[in-house]
């Protein structure tokens, strides 16, 4: 028996699960936010109740320090050498990573240089490491890329066609992202159908404020929808997704815009939010829907264009499809977000709906399609912090 702790670091947070492996049961849970703000906040979830703290914490230093203080406190362990290893979530492994690997300082050092390429990210998932590391020197650390599951496409689908020096004197390729949840998701889809994912075509919606589809075939990434940085693919939150390149030089020259200020708006203030003018998050647009607000409709209409867009481009691709499984905030939870895709969808891919069943499913894992449809449609929650915990495992021969 092992004792797993996943971490996933931001900017000003720090998320982890401490898992006892391999059963894979979630011991706590939590997040440390706020962090380098007046005042912080603590949370951490033991036996299913949930205790909070607010207070200040500085750095992720003290974040960490008051985790593992936490972990005494509420018993979960009695000594943290009872900790065995350490998986660490880190958003873009460039081409070097197409799986994760035991931290070293030559795979540390990548991983810092690589920070060009995710400037809110790796920067941020580095501290969280360093600090675990110097609070637990005594365990073997591992990276888990977001990246590395995409790997795996060929150079017909991560190359842009422009400049072929830009990729290989800048590194501009398409790298995509929420890699752990696409893996998880489609090894998760395989087995609720009983069948080798070898054997199988999947294509994974994850749908959340970022969002991003991977189509899947024989347990491989063959494609993906976000590319060099999160901000290209369907409408998120925020961000605009795909656009024609040529808007940013015209906003430039119209508008009299920055390029700064043109990045700003295309990550923060596009995607939902831009389209309705209401909210970036998606119960707001559905309330706002069922209210009759046009721009809300029209919010939905784009998003659901998009992301119909995509997925029928995959199905094409691999030339059927035997799953499509919907993950994340707005994949989990939003019906009538699932409602409108698997319309747009049902007579390319053979669908057969239960929209009523649909109608009542948030956040559970169950078949939302009927059993003579020819595309199995599910809703299955993710778990990259398992994943993280079951490739720490492995590279660790715990």
């Amino acid at each position: 028996m092992s004792k797993i702790i996943s971490v996933n670091a931001g900017s000003s947070s720090l998320k982890f699960q401490l898992f006892d492996m391999p059963s894979e049961t979630v011991l706590t849970s939590g997040i440390a936010e706020r962090i380098g703000l007046e005042e912080g906040v603590f949370t951490i979830k033991v036996n299913g109740e949930k205790h909070t703290k607010k207070l200040p914490i500085p750095t992720h230093n003290e974040a960490v320090a008051l985790l593992l203080e936490s972990l005494i406190e509420f018993g979960v362990v009695k000594d943290l050498n009872e900790i065995n290893g350490a998986g660490h979530r880190v958003v873009q492994g460039g081409d070097f990573f197409a799986q994760s690997v035991k931290v070293t300082p030559e795979n540390e050092k990548i991983v810092e240089d690589l920070a060009e390429l995710a400037p809110l990210h790796n920067p941020a998932n580095l501290v969280g490491y360093r600090s675990f590391a110097k609070a637990l020197p005594n365990i073997e650390h591992i990276f888990v890329f977001d990246t590395a599951f995409h790997q795996t496409m060929t150079p017909a689908a991560f190359m842009y066609p422009v400049p072929y020096e830009w990729y290989t004197d800048h590194k501009v390729r398409r790298y995509g992202a929420h890699g752990t949840s696409h893996q998880y998701v489609a090894e998760r889809t395989a087995t609720l159908l009983g069948k080798d994912i070898k054997d199988l075509n999947i294509i994974t919606c994850h749908l959340g404020n970022g969002a991003s589809i991977t189509a899947v075939e024989g347990g491989k990434c063959v494609n993906t929808s976000m590319g060099f940085t999160p901000l290209a693919g369907v409408m998120m939150g925020t961000r605009c997704g795909d656009i024609d390149p040529a808007i940013v030089t015209y906003m430039q020259n119209t508008a009299h815009l920055s390029a700064d200020e043109i990045n700003n708006i295309l990550n923060k203030k596009s995607g939902m939010l831009g389209i309705s003018g209401i909210s970036s998050d998606a119960r707001d647009i559905e309330n706002a829907v069922a209210e009759g607000n046009p721009r809300a409709k029209l919010t939905h209409d784009i998003y659901v264009n998009r992301v119909v867009n995509v997925v029928g481009g995959y199905f094409m691709q691999m030339g059927s499809v035997d799953a499509i499984a919907f993950t994340a905030g707005l994949g989990e939870n939003d019906t009538l977000i699932r409602e409108l895709i698997c319309k747009g969808l049902e007579k390319g891919l053979g669908l057969s709906m239960d929209y009523e069943l649909n109608s009542k499913i948030r956040g559970k894992e169950i078949s939302i399609s009927k059993p003579d449809s020819k595309t199995a449609v599910w809703v299955v929650p993710t778990n990259e912090e398992l994943v993280i915990a079951r490739d720490t495992v492995r590279i660790l021969g715990l």
